[in-house]
């Protein structure tokens, strides 16, 4: 039975949440997966750092009232955030990055990686910004250093796409993608659809905790651009940058828009998509699509996502889940995980039925 160290890089909701599955389930994946998880350091801006080479009990950790700079009252620990110390020096196997999204530059979660791989560490994700912008550098530092890159949470949160895609339907030809990559401007174009006005549909969406303060990137297409770069580069082998994906979101819509598409039997949605051209070069695009209800995408409510793959062997493949949520985004840290452990230990597993 494995055991492996981690750092988590940021304690929000992600990796709190892995914590939890930690403290709860270490026993059953030591049985039905082959390992178990041991937080040996964690690294928070509000929090501070800490240090434990034995271990961190996970329930102390997301039970304790931590007020700003906590960590510095705990054996090893420190107020102040020191993320390159923790990831440089301490006794880890896999660097867990989840802290938040600069679309720019990607930082400071490029620089993260880029220590993780040089100190001979594995980096597990659920962050867009590395990946989106720095993706090929990263992987060739990596394999460099012979460590795995991880981020199947990077665009669909748990929902597995990425593995699925590249692995389960290896050979059945990619040609193209289009999906419902953002849950929060989904949510508000269903409630436009039940008769409020845009802005009701925001407000609405913020009350509940789907969109941030500042919905910009959600509801403007931002957040899906990165994700169809993602997907882009991944799924189709582009090598595109965020300013060659055409962006338009949803602000613009109006509820007589919305009127006229029901009375024609279809539906708004913001739709992400990417094509491989008869040339070889990648098209990108991220704009609200009218579509008919017998579409695919057409049913799917409320903060889900969804995205359909277009292959030439199988025609189109849907593939329908949650595309947010602390927990399921957890689940896929945890299937980054599963990925090193099967890869590292000569596991290769039966991918296709």
């Amino acid at each position: 039975m494995k055991i492996y160290n981690i750092a988590l890089i940021g304690f929000g909701g992600v990796n709190r949440a892995l914590a939890e599955l930690i403290a709860t389930k270490n026993t059953l994946w030591e049985r039905d997966l082959g390992f178990r998880l041991n937080i040996v350091a964690v690294s928070d801006l509000y929090l501070g750092s800490v240090i434990s080479p034995n271990g961190l009990d996970a329930k102390t950790l997301i039970e304790a009232n931590f007020v700003k700079g906590g960590f510095g009252g705990l054996s090893g620990g420190s107020a102040e955030a020191d993320n390159e110390m923790i990831i440089k020096t301490a006794p880890v196997d896999i660097v867990v990055e989840a802290t938040f999204t600069n679309p720019t530059d990607g930082e400071p979660a490029v620089s993260h990686c880029r220590w993780a791989f040089k100190s001979g560490k594995h980096v597990v994700t659920t962050n867009k910004g590395p990946v989106a912008i720095a993706a090929q550098e990263l992987k060739a530092l990596a394999k460099a250093n012979n460590v795995h890159f991880e981020y199947e949470g990077a665009v669909m949160s748990g929902t597995p796409v990425i593995r699925m895609a590249e692995k389960t339907l290896a050979g059945a030809e990619m040609k193209g993608f289009e999906g419902i990559l953002n849950g929060t401007s989904n949510f508000v174009l269903g409630r436009m659809e039940n008769g409020l006005d845009f802005a009701s549909a925001v407000a609405e969406a913020q009350a509940l905790g789907f969109a941030e303060a500042d919905p910009t990137a959600d509801v403007e297409g931002f957040d899906v651009r990165l994700k169809v770069l993602i997907l882009a580069n991944e799924l189709l082998g582009g090598n595109l940058k965020p300013e060659e994906i055409s962006c338009e979101g949803i602000s613009k819509l109006s509820p007589s828009d919305i009127e006229a598409a029901a009375k024609v039997n279809s539906r708004w949605k913001l739709i992400g998509s990417a094509v491989r051209n008869a040339d070889g070069t990648i098209t990108g695009r991220v704009a609200p699509k009218q579509l008919p209800r017998e579409h695919p995408l057409a049913g799917v409510n409320g903060a889900t996502n969804a995205v359909s793959l277009n292959t030439e062997l199988l025609g189109s493949v849907t593939v329908t889940g949650p595309g947010a949520g602390r927990t399921e985004t957890a689940y896929a840290l945890l299937s980054d995980i599963v990925a090193i452990h099967n890869a590292r230990s000569g596991i290769l597993g039966k991918e296709a039925a």
